[in-house]
């Protein structure tokens, strides 16, 4: 097998990895997934890149490797820490509210799918909702944005 076969092996691997990661509710799944997609865009570029060459100064012209898919690893890698260190903040952040690390599924949007007739993954599991008074009941998870009526009545 020759190197660049060995990288593109290598990248479809982390391709694949990354995009199953990146369909799990779970945050850092998903993190650990979009760091793998970026690994293998570097991959990607890398060995788009071509055969290396001699260095820019030698003897000849002949075989000088092409700087512009350098450029965009190097993009693509400040591009890929600035995205995980948001998603980052955002694991951490919702970590520290609500104790989860996990997406949630949006009642809203379930309202909207029940509506227009298409079916949804939560159809079958979803029964806490109330049909006539159109309220979820508490699920034991603190809103710690809110504050409780009796501390927002005693700082008027």
């Amino acid at each position: 097998m020759t190197i660049t076969l060995v990288l593109v092996i290598a990248m479809a691997v982390l391709f694949a990895c990354g995009v199953y990661l990146l369909l799990e509710r779970s945050l850092t799944r998903m993190l650990l997934g979009f760091l793998l997609l970026g690994n293998a865009l570097n991959l990607l570029l890398l060995v788009m890149s071509g055969a290396a060459g001699d260095p820019p100064i030698g003897k000849s012209a002949e075989g000088i490797t092409d700087p512009l898919p350098q450029a965009f690893a190097l993009t693509a890698i400040v591009i890929t820490f600035a995205v995980s260190a948001f998603l980052l903040a955002l694991i951490h952040r919702s970590w520290t509210l609500s104790r989860a690390d996990e997406v949630e599924v949006d009642e809203a949007d379930v309202a909207i799918r029940r509506a227009r007739g298409e079916s949804t993954d939560e159809d079958d599991t979803e029964t806490d909702t109330d049909p006539d008074a159109g309220v979820t009941p508490d699920d034991g998870h603190e809103r710690h944005h809110e504050a409780p009526s009796d501390e927002r009545e005693g700082s008027r």
